[in-house]
């Protein structure tokens, strides 16, 4: 069976339609991507894990980084949350890279999420980096 040219365009258009229906813009982080429950158990992460060297205010301290105010942000705007999850995941603590489990490291984001006053929402952040992928720090 032969398709006509106009007829194969419009299958092909039919499909390209529908793969872009189907695609998922991207969230951002404003829009509430973690839950405070969760910010909580970040903090706690947070207060035992990273501030011997990011310091309680999460300010840095010369050598660790600020995780807070306008470096951090200026840093990570417009990234996908997927980087700061993966760069937590695979290398902190400093001392002991590695060692966050991936719901660790996706509660301590939600934690620097809400340190940078970015407000919670009504689902976890979720502890997969393909997931992750879709949402950008803004």
């Amino acid at each position: 069976m032969k398709l006509s040219v106009a007829t194969s365009l419009g299958v092909m258009l039919s499909l390209l339609a529908s793969l872009a229906l189907h695609a998922q813009a991207p969230k951002l982080t404003s829009t509430g991507v973690y839950t405070a429950q969760q910010a909580t158990r970040g903090a706690a992460i947070y207060q035992s894990k990273c501030s011997l060297c990011h310091g309680a205010e999460l300010a840095g301290d010369g050598t660790a980084p600020p995780l807070a105010g306008a470096d951090f942000l200026s840093h990570w705007t417009g990234q996908p949350v997927a980087e700061l999850f993966e760069k937590i995941h695979a290398s902190m603590p400093s001392d002991q890279p590695g060692t966050l489990t991936a719901q660790e490291a996706a509660d301590l984001v939600a934690f620097l999420l809400s340190s940078n006053k970015r407000s919670a929402g009504p689902s976890e952040l979720p502890a997969v980096t393909d997931q992750l992928k879709l949402i950008v720090v803004d």
